[in-house]
């Protein structure tokens, strides 16, 4: 009985122990190669003309093909048969098929984005009602960061059937800014001081030049449309030194900035 039990037992290891022994060398050792792997393709792409996003994307692909292609091997050994296991995965296939039809589209998507390249990582890029710089192209979704820092996904799907606004792609972007003075002021004054405070501004661009020239006559202001082009990565430094800089340069020029005195009247007033 014992003899029996002891034969029993090998019997089980040799049936059941072995091919389970074999499928856990194979999926260490596979994951250990297509780690390296995926080092290497890294390094033959770093070394070769293709931008970052094109690096991680096919990356990513190439990873996820060769775990795939583990799983399957990994299975097999166990003593699945391949060919069953081709017939249930495509039946499978079907039903997961129709049920992720949005991922699918999202990496269809991926691709498209990749072939026809309408952004890049690093580009300031608005769509689908988002704002920010391009962090990463994955498979699936794009990331993007905020100007306030956030992190934001959005599915490749509707990143490539959607309206994309790439202010990074051209190299410059134009800071629009509106400045209003009093009715009193000279016009040809104002435009000089304004336009020095843009030609002093080390990050606004000679070409294109920037602009200064009267946009609205308002009910109690002349309005004037203040625009400097600057670098993409600059344009809140631009923005922001702009207001604060015509400010200073009027104030100091003797150019009245008008504000709601009809206010002041009323609060006096009472």
């Amino acid at each position: 009985m014992e003899n029996l039990s002891m034969e029993t037992i090998i019997g089980y290891i040799e049936t059941y122990g072995v091919p389970v022994l074999k499928a856990i060398l194979i999926y260490i050792i596979g994951s250990w190669i297509i780690k390296k792997i995926v080092g290497a393709v890294k390094k033959v792409m770093a070394k070769g003309t293709y931008d970052l996003s094109l690096q991680k994307f096919l990356t990513n692909l190439v990873s996820w093909g060769l775990k795939i292609f583990l799983i399957i091997t990994v299975i097999s050994t166990l003593g699945v048969e391949t060919t069953s296991l081709a017939a249930v995965i495509a039946a499978a296939g079907l039903a997961v098929g129709l049920a992720l039809q949005g991922s699918l589209s999202n990496f269809a998507g991926g691709v498209l984005l990749m072939i026809f390249k309408p952004y890049k990582i690093g580009d300031l890029v608005e769509a689908q009602d988002v704002l920010g710089v391009v962090k990463e192209i994955e498979i699936f979704t794009t990331k993007l960061v905020s100007p306030d820092n956030k992190l934001l996904i959005v599915p490749n799907g509707a990143m490539a059937n959607g309206n994309i606004t790439n202010y990074t792609a051209e190299g410059k972007i134009r800071v629009d800014t509106v400045i209003g003075v009093a009715y009193e002021e000279d016009i040809k004054q104002v435009k000089e001081v304004l336009m020095e405070v843009l030609t002093s501004n080390p990050k606004v661009l000679k070409d294109p030049a920037p602009s200064v020239n009267v946009l609205e006559l308002a009910d109690s202001s002349v309005n004037f449309a203040v625009r400097p082009f600057s670098k993409p990565e600059d344009y809140w430094d631009v923005y922001f030194a702009t207001y604060e800089n015509c400010k200073i340069a009027l104030d100091k020029a003797g150019i009245e900035i008008p504000y709601p005195h009809e206010v002041e009247v009323i609060k006096q007033t009472k």
